[in-house]
């Protein structure tokens, strides 16, 4: 089976993201890429759902995670009854799909499909694990090529020796586009904010470009607002944890704030991915509260005085106004216009790219 990872990051290759293998689940440690290289090992599925909580793996990270977890759940009930492995799988999926509330959705779906292809591999007398493992991959080459699609859309935006300004992580988006401005030789560079607390765009949309051979700077949180004014920024883009069908983006916690300095410069604002039949409308998001004392430190080292309160909402959410354009597989669609994306040619309910 070809691969679509080739000629992509060391971070973006299937096996330095999640891979099972022996019984396990080895997980890059993205938490601390790439100051180290170290992979968590998961021996259990709820162990593998603990490292998505705990954040070992973000960004598209548990989309791979995920599927590679159930695998380990089929090899840890490997030896029960056909409806007993069933049950245990389902209860496994259940687990790993709510690890995060804001990707519960689209993990549900990812672990169904997982469950359809234990119930095949069964009816065959194959390896169920093995199985999975082997949709897993086909899942990833389905996700890279559509998103190598996406990310040719997108390049069509980006002006000859121009400059872009990111947010977070978009995990496969960042290695596709650059790949296809390679192509092009287009020789964009890049502005990258750090995206505390954990430092996604510092750690790791930084070293993919830089991995990749891009002109990549990065930037403190409160600077883009000079950054885009100063250093002629062409497009400002990001991925997003969910596209609402009414058009609002939920992406990391700082989008908004950038979308709104984007607008005000005159400067546009894609969002890739694909729509979520999911989420109908911005009132179905939950934003993700997490620990607050991680805002109070920068990898592992306090900055605030004791008895300091912090306070950590995971996501934001942008309005469809502030959205130049949502880049799909299919095209670049108008926030206002994602319902004719289903009616394109989409297959619908299986987006699972970022």
């Amino acid at each position: 089976m070809e691969r679509a990872d080739k000629d992509l990051a060391f971070l973006l290759r299937y096996e330095n993201v999640a891979w099972f293998e022996d019984g396990e689940v080895r997980i890059l440690d993205r938490r601390i890429y790439p100051a180290k290289v170290e992979f968590v090992t998961c021996r259990t599925h709820q162990e593998v759902a603990q490292a998505i909580t705990d954040m070992v793996t973000q960004s598209a990270g548990p989309y791979t995670a995920a599927p590679m977890g159930m695998a380990l759940a089929a090899w840890e009930c490997r030896g029960k009854s056909a409806d007993e492995q069933m049950e245990y799988l389902k209860k496994a999926a259940y687990t790993i799909s709510h690890a995060r509330p804001t990707t519960q959705k689209r993990m549900t779906l990812l672990c169904d499909i997982c469950l359809k292809e234990a119930e095949r591999a069964l009816s065959a007398g194959e390896n169920v694990a093995e199985a999975i493992k082997n949709k897993t991959i086909e899942l990833n080459n389905v996700r890279y090529n559509r998103m190598a699609k996406i990310g040719s859309y997108l390049v069509d935006m980006f002006p000859d020796n121009g400059t872009v300004m990111t947010h977070c992580f978009a995990e496969t988006i960042v290695g596709t586009m650059l790949r296809e401005c390679r192509s092009r030789g287009k020789n964009i560079r890049l502005f990258c904010p750090e995206t505390r607390p954990y430092f996604q765009g510092a750690r790791l949309t930084a070293s993919v470009c830089h991995d990749m051979g891009f002109d990549v700077t990065v930037i403190s949180d409160n600077m883009p607002a000079f950054v885009m004014q100063n250093e002629k920024v062409d497009v400002f883009t990001t991925a997003a944890d969910a596209i609402c069908c009414d058009g609002h983006v939920v992406n990391k916690v700082g989008t908004f704030q950038n979308a709104i300095v984007a607008k005000y410069m005159g400067i546009p604002y894609f969002v890739t991915g694909a729509p979520d039949q999911g989420h109908e409308t911005v009132d179905s998001i939950h934003i993700e509260m997490r620990d607050p004392n991680f805002t109070l430190q920068a990898m592992g080292v306090r900055t605030a005085m004791e008895g300091v309160k912090g306070y950590y909402p995971a996501f934001d959410i942008t309005p469809p106004h502030l959205v130049s354009g949502v880049v799909t597989d299919l095209g670049i669609y108008s926030p206002y216009d994602l319902h004719r994306y289903f009616t394109d040619g989409s297959i619908g309910k299986d987006n699972l790219v970022i």
